[in-house]
């Protein structure tokens, strides 16, 4: 991986390591489903305590996810959470993606310090909001005409 990096990425990989897990480092560096998803069926927004922003999408065909997207300012802890749930939540039914948690997310990125568990939190939260923006437009489409991302 370090032979693939350009100088500032570099920089960041020396930060990171002895911090986070290469899972962490990797979906940092490379996160997987950044960007905005043009026409989503589910969008949702916050901006957390700690004024990172954060936004995530939804396309769904037949209650299944079959795209999620996000983006972030947020730290390299908040890019990987939302980076892995959107891989987390890809292919799952909205109840199955419902019960996607914290833990969930922690296990999948191998852990994270005490002091970013909350970025796995916010990840499954923007999630849940999503799912739950996605489930009242399907039952009021005319809704989405009216949403700003």
């Amino acid at each position: 991986m370090a032979n693939e990096l350009n100088d500032s990425q570099r920089r960041a990989l020396d930060q990171m390591q002895g911090v986070y897990t290469e899972m962490v480092i990797d979906h940092a560096l490379h996160p997987r489903n950044f960007g905005s998803l043009p026409g989503a069926d589910g969008f949702a927004s916050f901006t957390s305590a700690s004024a990172d922003n954060i936004k995530m999408w939804l396309r769904l065909r037949d209650d299944r996810i079959i795209e999620a997207s996000f983006w972030t300012d947020g730290c390299a802890a908040t890019i990987a959470s939302l980076s892995m749930i959107t891989e987390l939540a890809r292919g799952q039914t909205v109840t199955e993606a419902m019960l996607i948690g914290q833990q969930d997310v922690l296990r999948a990125l191998g852990g994270l310090p005490e002091g970013n568990v909350h970025c796995a939190i916010q990840a499954v939260s923007v999630l849940k909001d999503a799912l739950r923006d996605y489930q009242v437009v399907k039952k009021e489409p005319w809704k989405k005409t009216y949403r700003q991302y």
